[in-house]
C-alpha cells in the first residue's frame, strides 16, 4: 500500500502517515480507504480532532460530489426516521424511554450503552439490590410542600441527580452532550463531561444556564502532558466545577455485548497495546481506553494533580470501605468519592454502591462528615434515589438513563429522563413524610436484607494506631 486517502465533510486527506498513531487502529481506517468516511467519523470525533492530529498537508482539496456513489443512510438515521417521532409524554417511566430509544439506536450504539462486563451480573445487582431495601413512610406530617435542591461542592443544584460521566452520546443522537446539558438546565443538575465525548468541553458547556454547573472526567494518560494541556484547557471554561478522576477502570473490562458487534465488523479495530502490533477486534468501548494509564497510586497522583489543577477533586469508582477512609485523608483537595463499579462494565460480580455504602456507615462513617459521598449504577426510579440518600449519599448519578433519554428523543428526551425522576423522587419523599432532602435518613429504610450480604471481615483501618470498626 503506498497510500490511504478518505473524504471527510467533503476534503480528501491523505491519512497514510497517521495509520500508526490512531487509537482504533489500522482497520479502522483501512476498510473505510477511497470512501466517503463522515458517517463514520463525525459520531465519535470531537470538532478539531482532524486539525490537532494531521498536518494541514495532509489536505489534498475537495472532493467533487459527482464522483462519489451515494452513501446508504446510516443505520441509526434510518431507524430513526422509520420509527418516526414519539409522544414523550407517553413515556411515564425510564423502561419505557428505554424501549424506544432501542428500537431507534444503531446496533453499534445500543450495544456500546447497554454493554456490561461478562455475565452482567454487578450490572444486574445494582439495580435489583435496591428492590432489596424497604421504605418506611411516616404519618401525619405536613408534606404540602417537597424541596430537592441541595448542595454540591458548594453549589447550589435543584436536585440531588448528576449524569455520570457517559461517552459518545452522538452515537445516539446528533444533540450528543450538548443535548444532554441543555436537558438538564431546567433542573439545575450537574453534568460530568465524559473524557470521551463525542462534543468538546467547549461545544457542550455553550448556551448553558445561568448557574449550570458541569464535572470534567479525567483518564490520566500515559502521555502526562497531554492530560496536563487539558486540564489547562478546562481552567478556561467557568462553568466546570470539578475535577473527577476516574480509577475504577485502569483498563477495559470484558463487554461482550459491545465486542460481538465489533466482530460483527460494525465496531472498530483495536491495537491491544503500544509496543504490540497484532492487533485484535473489539467494540467502542476498548478503543476509548487506547492511551490511558495504568499506572497510578494514591500520593504520587494526587501530587501530579494538585500541580496542575487547584479545581476540587473527586475520585470516582470506590468500592470498599478501605478506600472511602483513604480517600477521606486526602480533604480538602478530595472533596467528593462516587461510589461506582462503573456500571458493571468493568469487573464483574464487583459490589453495588449501595454495599459500599453500608461497608462505610459500619466501619468508618466519618467518612461521610468530611467529604460529600456520591454514588451511581443502576438507578430506574426515584425510590431508588431516596434509599440511597436515605443511607448517606449526597447526590445519585445516572449515565446509561441519559443516554436513553437522548436516544429516544434528543434533548427533549433528557428533559422527559429527568421529568420523571424528580417527581418519583418528590412523591416518595411526600409518601415517607420527609418535607425536605436534610430530612432524609436511615429511619426511612429497612436495609437489613443487603445488610447481611456485605463484607464482614477484618475492618482494615488503621486508627489512632488500633486496629478497630464502627458499628451500625
Amino acid at each position: 500500500m503506498e497510500s490511504c486517502w478518505v473524504v471527510l465533510y467533503g476534503d480528501v486527506y491523505d491519512v497514510t502517515a497517521y495509520l500508526p498513531h490512531h487509537p482504533g487502529g489500522l482497520k479502522a481506517i483501512l476498510r473505510l480507504a477511497g470512501r466517503d468516511a463522515t458517517d463514520e467519523f463525525d459520531p465519535i470525533h470531537p470538532t478539531g480532532t482532524l486539525t490537532s492530529n494531521l498536518d494541514p498537508s495532509c489536505k489534498l482539496g475537495r472532493v467533487d460530489p459527482t464522483t462519489l456513489i451515494t452513501p446508504a443512510v446510516e443505520e441509526s438515521t434510518a431507524k430513526r426516521e422509520a420509527e418516526g417521532p414519539v409522544d414523550l409524554q407517553t413515556l411515564i417511566n425510564l423502561d419505557d424511554i428505554e424501549a424506544v430509544a432501542t428500537k431507534k439506536l444503531s446496533n453499534r450504539a445500543w450495544a456500546y450503552y447497554y454493554s456490561a462486563a461478562d455475565d452482567l451480573y454487578s450490572k444486574s445487582l445494582n439495580n435489583t439490590v435496591y428492590r432489596q431495601i424497604l421504605l418506611r413512610p411516616r404519618i401525619f406530617i405536613d408534606c404540602t410542600t417537597c424541596d430537592t435542591s441541595t448542595t454540591l461542592l458548594g453549589h447550589n443544584v435543584g436536585i440531588p441527580l448528576y449524569v455520570s460521566p457517559a461517552a459518545m452520546a452522538r452515537l445516539g443522537h446528533p444533540d450528543g452532550e450538548h443535548g444532554i446539558a441543555q436537558g438538564l438546565s431546567s433542573f439545575g443538575a450537574l453534568q460530568i463531561i465524559s473524557n470521551s465525548a463525542s462534543q468538546t468541553p467547549e461545544e457542550i458547556v455553550a448556551d448553558s444556564a445561568p448557574g449550570q454547573i458541569f464535572g470534567w472526567q479525567l483518564y490520566v494518560q500515559n502521555e502526562r502532558h497531554k492530560s496536563e494541556a487539558m486540564l489547562r484547557r478546562i481552567h478556561s471554561l467557568p462553568q466546570i466545577k470539578c475535577i473527577v478522576l476516574t480509577l475504577d477502570a485502569p483498563v477495559s473490562g470484558k463487554r461482550e455485548h459491545d465486542e460481538r458487534v465489533g466482530l460483527l465488523g460494525q465496531g472498530v479495530d483495536i491495537v491491544s497495546n503500544a509496543q504490540d502490533s497484532r492487533k485484535s477486534q473489539g467494540g467502542v468501548g476498548k478503543t476509548l481506553f487506547f492511551g490511558t494509564a495504568a499506572d497510578l497510586t494514591w500520593k504520587p497522583t494526587l501530587a501530579w494533580l494538585r500541580r496542575h489543577t487547584d479545581l476540587p477533586i473527586v475520585l470516582k469508582g470506590l468500592q470498599t470501605h478501605e478506600d472511602a477512609y483513604i480517600a477521606m485523608q486526602f480533604a480538602p483537595q478530595v472533596k467528593a468519592i462516587i461510589l461506582s463499579n462503573h456500571g458493571g462494565r468493568a469487573l464483574d460480580t464487583a459490589p453495588p454502591a449501595v454495599h459500599t455504602l453500608l461497608e462505610i456507615r459500619k466501619y468508618c462513617p466519618e467518612v461521610f462528615s468530611r467529604i460529600e459521598v456520591w454514588v451511581d449504577g443502576g438507578i430506574k426510579r426515584g425510590t431508588d434515589v431516596v434509599k440511597a440518600l436515605c443511607l448517606g449519599a449526597k447526590a445519585v448519578g445516572v449515565g446509561r438513563a441519559a443516554l436513553f433519554g437522548l436516544g429516544a428523543g434528543g434533548r427533549e428526551g433528557v428533559e422527559r429522563t429527568f421529568e420523571i425522576l424528580k417527581a418519583e423522587i418528590e412523591t416518595c419523599m411526600r409518601l415517607l413524610g420527609a418535607a425536605k432532602l436534610s430530612d432524609l435518613g436511615p429511619k426511612f429504610i429497612n436495609s437489613r436484607a443487603v445488610e447481611r450480604d456485605i463484607y464482614d471481615g477484618h475492618p482494615g483501618l488503621e486508627k489512632m494506631g488500633l486496629w478497630t470498626g464502627a458499628k451500625l
